[in-house]
């Protein structure tokens, strides 16, 4: 390891890559620690199941990619990631071959909805003229009030939208069964009860950006995105070390400041009782709540799935209608499996055949289980898929399972399979993950900083966490001002 730095970043993940880039592009000697043998933590690809298939391990589909303040000063495809989009963001199959599909264009969205398309269109379309606003307030540190008019009735909307898909009114506005299905397997994205603000926070937010920037793939995988920001880090003139497991913040290198892409568990056991016993006190306080376990397949040709549209698909929110995927999600909140899981898929092939051999297909699933869950899903996964695409399991080559528990062997971030860094309460999302002013900083004499999903903004590929973090250290450490992606200079 380097005698001196200015940094260093405990953890390769997005979150730790963009603290890193910020951090090397204000000049400093910055080294990243990774205990996996790649970089890039929950945004890798590998060959899982048969050779030839290239499997995203953890995020898949990056929105965020695109609509993240960082990412868009990153410009991810200057630097080499070239972004796919599908002609459909995201769909929900139903009973009957039915489905709801999600376009990019709101307008066209709306017509394919029939009787509920000018609902969808007044609750969406404040939000997807307003993205830019909605997505700075929603990334944000939950410390900085709105800075301008745009922001102001963008946070106006989005809360009245919110308390109303979040609430006892989330039914009120939709006739049918596939709009409020629509937007509620976006929602269920939170691995949560969808009928709660911070799913419906969420939802609404990823509905949005289906509509301003769409929901796409990245060419070879969520790994050109980990690969890209290591490659800044390095052209910057900084460290990425592979195969480097920190067990305590004593075996680190002498830095002026220290960053770390971990949990509360992993700060704890990283600091032991050189913490605060308030601040230990506050850390074991936080919760994990519900996990999710990737279910991999490689199959023969497309999924046949008896919508029409679905074909033509990035995502497919697998679990029926409204009522289905609550009762679902409600299920696993309780600590028990769902007969009828809600199933996260993509269908990355469709736009990168190099993913798998010619005329085959990757597909990416994940279902939603109770927290440490040691169960394989995998035969309920493919029952679900079955439901809606009849004759998908002879298609099927391969598949490989990986339970809750092995999520967290993989990613010690992963606590027991928790995926979200944290349960999705208003209280764990306004104070992520300690009541503090700054709860990026640590209470230690080497001044250090959490910039993991455990804090805001929460979970995603979107380097935010990253970025305040790492603006903190810059400002209280250093004396150096960036901008609020972290790139640019500040603004008056």
């Amino acid at each position: 390891m380097s005698a001196v730095v200015d940094a260093v970043v405990v953890g390769a993940g997005p979150n730790g890559l963009a603290a890193a880039v910020v951090l090397a592009r204000a000049g400093l000697r910055v080294e990243v620690l990774e205990r996996n043998a790649t970089v890039g933590g929950g945004a890798r690809t590998a060959e899982l199941t048969l050779p030839g298939f290239h499997h995203d391990l953890g995020s898949a589909v990056h929105p965020m990619a695109l609509a993240s303040p960082f990412f868009r000063a990153f410009d991810l495809p200057a630097h080499g990631v070239e972004l796919l989009q599908p002609e459909v963001a995201y769909a929900q199959p139903l009973d009957g071959g039915r489905a709801a599909l999600a376009l990019r264009d709101l307008d066209a969205t709306a017509e394919g909805l029939g009787a509920d398309g000018a609902a969808w269109r007044a609750l969406l379309g404040p939000l997807v003229a307003r993205w830019r606003e909605v997505v700075a307030l929603a990334l944000g540190d939950l410390r900085t009030p709105p800075r301008s008019v745009g922001e102001l009735s963008a946070a106006a909307r989005l809360a009245v939208s919110v308390l109303e898909q979040g609430g006892p009114a989330w039914g009120a506005r939709f006739r049918t069964e596939e709009a409020p299905a629509l937007l509620t397997g976006v929602a269920a994205h939170a691995v949560a009860p969808p009928r709660a603000l911070g799913p419906a926070g969420a939802g609404l937010m990823l509905a949005a950006l289906a509509h301003a920037v769409g929901w796409p793939v990245p060419r070879g995988g969520s790994q050109s995105i980990s690969d890209a920001l290591a490659a800044e880090v390095r052209r910057l003139g900084g460290t990425v070390r592979t195969g480097v497991e920190v067990t305590d913040l004593r075996e680190l290198p002498p830095a002026r400041a220290v960053l770390l892409d971990v949990v509360p568990r992993g700060l704890l056991r990283l600091a032991g009782d050189r913490l605060p016993e308030r601040y230990a006190a506050q850390l074991r306080r936080w919760r994990h709540r519900s996990a999710a376990a990737p279910v991999h397949f490689a199959l023969d040709g497309p999924v046949p799935w008896a919508a029409p549209g679905l074909e033509r698909a990035g995502t497919v929110h697998v679990g029926g209608t409204r009522a289905e995927v609550a009762a679902a999600e409600r299920e696993v909140a309780a600590g028990r499996h769902a007969q009828r899981p809600y199933v996260l898929l993509s269908q990355p092939s469709l736009l990168d055949p190099a993913r798998a051999p010619r005329g085959q297909q990757v597909l990416w699933t994940y279902a939603h289980v109770p927290l440490g869950s040691t169960v394989d899903v995998g035969d309920a996964v493919q029952a679900q898929l079955e439901r809606f695409a009849p004759g998908f399991g002879d298609r099927v080559l391969a598949r490989r399972t990986v339970t809750a528990v092995e999520l967290e062997r993989q990613d010690p971030n992963l606590v027991r399979g928790d995926i979200s860094g944290g349960a999705v309460t208003p209280w764990q999302l306004l104070f992520r993950p300690v009541p503090r002013w700054d709860p990026y900083r640590v209470p230690l004499p080497v001044p250090t900083y959490l910039c993991s999903s455990a804090t805001a903004p929460s979970s995603g590929v979107h380097g935010m966490a990253g970025v305040h973090a790492a603006r903190r250290a810059l400002r209280q450490v250093f004396g150096v001002r960036v901008g609020a992606d972290g790139l640019s200079a500040p603004t008056r």
